[in-house]
């Protein structure tokens, strides 16, 4: 397993995240609409926005992962999804060295396919991801890829509504 590399701008990236005040709040169903839509379009068994602490990251939507709210930022898919500007699409986890023996991998969920878009606010900060996953490897075409990408410009909008 690699670890996901920490963003140059760490500090920067964690105020704005924290201005929005949005960590360890309850469920919004805002949010939770596009998480379950993601997973009904996708037909994937789990959907998630995540948004990346200082050593965790922290889910605030979920499809499929039961009541886990958060796992840690060191095994996350996440922290390399926020290291790009494009959506990480990880075809078949187990052949890729970053996460072939991520515990996220070898054990529940059973990760194989990720795809996680970036949720970069108009300050440039990546904060999080809006993920899916699936127990099976997958590819995604290009349509998929830009309805992925315009759900995730949804939950920026969501976001940003949050701290206007």
């Amino acid at each position: 397993m690699i670890p996901a590399p920490t963003p140059s701008n760490e500090a920067e990236r964690l105020a704005a995240l924290y201005a929005l005040l949005l960590l360890d709040t309850p469920p919004e169903e805002r949010f939770d609409k596009i998480v379950a839509f993601a997973a009904e379009e996708f037909e994937v068994p789990i959907a998630l926005i995540s948004l990346l602490d200082t050593d965790r990251q922290w889910f605030k939507a979920a499809i499929g992962l039961g009541a886990t709210c958060e796992t840690g930022r060191d095994i996350s898919f996440c922290g390399h999804a926020i290291m790009r500007a494009e959506i990480l699409v990880v075809e078949d986890a187990l052949l890729d060295q970053r996460f072939a023996d991520n515990p996220l991998v070898t054990g529940a969920p059973h990760i194989r396919f990720y795809a996680g878009a970036p949720l970069i606010l108009s300050n440039g900060y990546a904060l999080g991801t809006l993920c899916i996953i699936d127990t099976r490897p997958r590819r995604l075409d290009p349509i998929e890829l830009a309805i992925l990408s315009t759900l995730r410009s949804l939950v920026v909008q969501e976001l940003e509504a949050s701290h206007a």
